[in-house]
């Protein structure tokens, strides 16, 4: 049988880092509970979500919100008005993050928030889910510019800011590939009919 950690610092030392989840600590502990409550009245980590944790003792510096997103609800790639920010395309520096998971779930399950702003997780199809438009940048997934412009498009049923969106940063062609596997009225929502 494994002998347990005899300290909290050396628990901490054990776990993933800088984010764990209870799976991860009832690997290691018998009593997770305790374990918690006393971690957390020490300072030494901080909730970020239901049995997602925060090792801030060996990580002190605020992890980005694309990365807690990420590994709050997996799988799960950042999209939408926050990627679109990212790749230069939106100027404006939206207040909530988009992360598109292929869980369900309704309410606040889906809203979490972190660092000043709010992580907004958003379901889609799997076939939509395309793996291969998502960038994995230092820890965090991030989906391409011509997918984060056709999720926003899926989700909010228009074109978001579009008077506002620096295009040149798009792929046109790639953008009109990739909206074949969309449905059709995000493709006419994109490239309107000009008569």
């Amino acid at each position: 049988m494994r002998q347990q950690p005899s300290s909290t610092v050396d628990v901490l030392r054990e776990l993933p880092s800088p984010l764990f989840t209870t799976t991860d600590l009832v690997k290691i502990v018998s009593n997770d509970n305790m374990f918690l409550y006393r971690a957390l009245k020490k300072g030494y980590i901080r909730k970020i979500a239901s049995k997602v944790y925060w090792n801030i003792l060996f990580n002190p510096e605020p992890l980005k919100v694309e990365r807690v997103a990420c590994f709050v609800r997996q799988p799960s790639y950042i999209s939408c008005e926050w990627a679109l920010n990212y790749h230069g395309i939106l100027l404006q520096v939206p207040q909530v993050c988009t992360a598109i998971t292929l869980h369900s779930g309704t309410g606040n399950r889906n809203r979490i928030r972190y660092g000043g702003y709010v992580i907004e997780y958003s379901r889609i199809a799997e076939k939509l889910y395309l793996p291969e438009e998502v960038l994995n940048l230092n820890g965090a997934l991030m989906a391409t510019p011509e997918k984060a412009l056709l999720d926003a498009t899926y989700l909010r049923h228009h074109v978001p800011f579009a008077d506002e969106l620096e295009m040149d940063n798009v792929n046109r062609e790639k953008l009109k590939i990739l909206a074949t596997l969309y449905p059709k009225v995000v493709q006419k929502t994109i490239f309107p009919c000009k008569r």
